[in-house]
């Protein structure tokens, strides 16, 4: 049996977060004050999930990166192959915002989008 301690990020609270897990199982959660933290532990547990929020490169524009985010959090696990191809990207000016800029990254079923316009130069 082991526990973890999380510091749930769900709300401002804050909570402190025991799970009691034996092997993948979970047997209990304790310390969130929503249910809203229950549900958070639970998933930080079993599969973490991140949003990926990066630069990438960009040609013809006022600036030489381009602010990207994914539409919805990945598995943390495919984090570093969704960053390989973050990477390798390039994309040309202009481009708006929430234009798709890598589709289903790193097979996770998210969309890497750009999070600002920018205009050609």
């Amino acid at each position: 049996m082991t526990e973890k301690e999380l510091v749930c990020v769900v709300c401002p609270m804050g909570c402190n977060i025991t799970v009691t897990m034996e092997g993948s199982e979970i047997l209990s959660v304790k310390g969130n004050t929503c249910p809203r933290g229950e549900a958070y532990a639970r998933q930080e547990c079993i599969m973490p999930m991140r949003i990926l929020t990066s630069t990438v490169k960009i040609e013809g524009a006022v600036h030489r990166v381009l602010p990207v985010i994914t539409d919805r959090e990945i598995p943390l696990e495919k984090m570093e192959a969704a960053m390989k191809e973050v990477r390798e990207v390039s994309v040309s000016a202009p481009v708006q915002v929430n234009d798709i800029i890598i589709e289903n990254i790193a097979d996770t079923g998210a969309n890497l989008i750009a999070s600002r316009s920018m205009d050609r130069i």
